[in-house]
């Protein structure tokens, strides 16, 4: 029987792009917008709508400063990201485990 409730996916994180951030941060720690930027090949608009929408949930923290003359964002999970990540890749998790070859 097929009890999975498709509710248990985060529909916040489950984008393509905010599922890779996650992912990113979750394995580095933290990264730098341009950094993230060319890693998950995306405008620099396309990156920050994806932030803002994170930031909302209270998934992500931005800390901007200034290297220099320059503009520098560092972006990294909070305890909620990082609790909300780590539920997102166990549903998944069970989804995947239900749809396995039967034994």
């Amino acid at each position: 029987m097929f009890s999975f409730d498709i509710h248990d996916l985060d529909e916040t994180i489950h984008g393509r792009v905010r599922l890779g951030i996650m992912t990113f941060l979750a394995s580095t720690g933290t990264a730098d917008f341009t950094t993230l930027k060319a890693h998950l090949k995306v405008s620099d608009g396309n990156l920050s709508t994806h932030l803002r929408k994170l930031e909302e949930a209270d998934y992500i923290l931005q800390n901007k400063s200034f290297a220099g003359r320059r503009p520098l964002t560092q972006l990294s999970l909070t305890e909620k990201g990082r609790k909300a990540y780590i539920a997102y890749l166990d549903a998944i998790s069970r989804l995947i485990s239900m749809t396995g070859p039967k034994a």
